[in-house]
């Protein structure tokens, strides 16, 4: 069974933790009564972060199973509505209803099931696109749960990437829960290292200094006149992912909890 490295730390000032911890790649947060236990990647980032955070906080240093993860988290996770769309964290939906989406995504650490604001606010962004005949690029997929909704709103081609194969995995197994989604493919691409195929839309929730970096990729992913998606923004970070997405109009802007989601229409 796969192992998670993760800090737990106590502290009620979640916000300004994470603006700490941002730059060692920070891949999920939960919250456990006062603590606040954060995962990464690698264990190299997770001891860069708890070295960074311990003169400031009580953080210690630990290992989580995959599997305890997901039970705990499907125990505890409600379904989650935005807009037209209820993710459910079981393999267990109710019957279908006119007008309403709905779509299973199965916990894992570190892959969303679309609960953390960052998540929302790209559900929410995407239904405000007519997303009927279109194709759709979700950078940073993870779960697959935004490139999931974007089938169910009428995409004509969605391709999920990451460069992680354990998000990959955890998405294709995602898609297999959602038998009524059609179009979607997912690829293991290194968003640094390979061009990414052209798209009407581009999903990016990443984190606000990897948007910093990756401007240019993703801007030049869209097609003159689509849109692209960024969330995964802190509020402070705001204005220095739209310095680096000047080329692009906003046309869409919404704050919820300390978060920032954007739109921006390529010119």
């Amino acid at each position: 069974m796969r192992q998670y490295p993760a800090i737990e730390v106590r502290t009620d000032a979640t916000e300004f933790l994470l603006a700490i911890v941002d730059d060692f790649g920070p891949t999920a947060l939960e919250e456990c009564g006062p603590s606040v236990r954060i995962f990464f990647a690698t264990a190299s980032d997770r001891d860069g972060a708890e070295r960074a955070l311990a003169a400031q906080f009580d953080v210690t240093a630990i290992e989580v199973d995959d599997e305890d993860w997901a039970r705990r988290s499907q125990e505890n996770l409600p379904p989650v509505t935005v807009g037209c769309i209820t993710v459910f964290p079981s393999p267990t939906a109710p019957a279908p209803s006119p007008g309403r989406i709905d779509i299973v995504i199965v916990p894992s650490m570190g892959f969303g099931t679309g609960h953390h604001v960052t998540t929302r606010l790209c559900l929410e962004a995407l239904q405000t696109i007519d997303l009927t005949g279109r194709d759709l690029l979700d950078v940073g997929t993870g779960s697959g749960v935004l490139a999931i909704a974007a089938d169910r709103l009428g995409a004509a081609r969605v391709i999920g990437i990451d460069f992680d194969p354990d998000a990959i995995q955890s998405a294709r197994g995602n898609l297999d829960l959602n038998p009524g989604t059609r179009h979607v493919t997912f690829e293991t691409i290194d968003l640094a290292a390979r061009a990414m195929p052209a798209s009407d839309v581009v999903t990016a929730n990443l984190t606000g200094a990897l948007l910093v970096r990756s401007a240019g990729p993703l801007l030049g992913a869209v097609r003159s006149g689509g849109t692209v998606i960024l969330s995964g923004i802190q509020s402070h970070e705001r204005d220095q992912v739209l310095k680096a997405f000047a080329h692009a109009d906003v046309c869409w802007e919404r704050e919820e909890d300390g978060w920032v989601g954007i739109a921006v229409k390529k010119r």
